[in-house]
């Protein structure tokens, strides 16, 4: 599998959020975060075509010497007996405007997942991965946003009595 996205902001500021697991965390879409656990661990419901199936489980983040990252994951569903595992690499480009960021790598799944139809689970993952690379160039760009000035605007000068 491998999908690729622009995102409009700059490798730094990507590999700044790629290098923080809390950050990674919230730019999971719909992780649901398993207070106490690890930063990216919790639920997470993935609709696929009709369905939904929920997981439970953990993605680690390294980053690599050649400047990919690595994300190694494994989940069980909430309800039922299937598990996916993932081990995916993330490489980051510079673009003009911002970043291209390219997934790769391989999953493995059974349970009620193999049982849909694979262009459906296809898409699923498409949209996910899609919407995580929108969450973290959020993330970046958050960061660059300047903070709010904490001094008072001064006064006006009074109008003369």
């Amino acid at each position: 599998m491998e999908h690729e996205v622009f995102v409009p902001v700059p490798v730094d500021r990507l590999r700044a959020v790629l290098d923080d697991p809390a950050r990674v965390a919230r730019a999971v879409p719909g992780l649901q975060h398993d207070a106490g656990a690890e930063p990216v661990a919790g639920r997470l419901k993935v609709r696929i075509g009709s369905h939904s199936v929920t997981y439970r489980g953990a993605v680690r983040v390294t980053g690599r010497d050649d400047g990919s990252y690595e994300l190694e994951g494994d989940a069980a569903e909430t309800r039922g007996t299937g598990s996916v595992k993932l081990a995916l690499r993330l490489r980051l480009r510079e673009a003009e405007g911002g970043a291209t960021l390219t997934a790769d790598g391989t999953a493995s799944a059974d349970g009620r997942i193999t049982g849909l139809p694979q262009d459906a689970v296809t898409a699923a993952v498409t949209r996910l991965l899609t919407r995580f690379a929108d969450n973290l160039a959020t993330a970046a760009r958050e960061d660059a946003s300047p903070a709010p000035d904490a001094t008072p605007d001064p006064a006006p000068d009074a109008p003369p009595a």
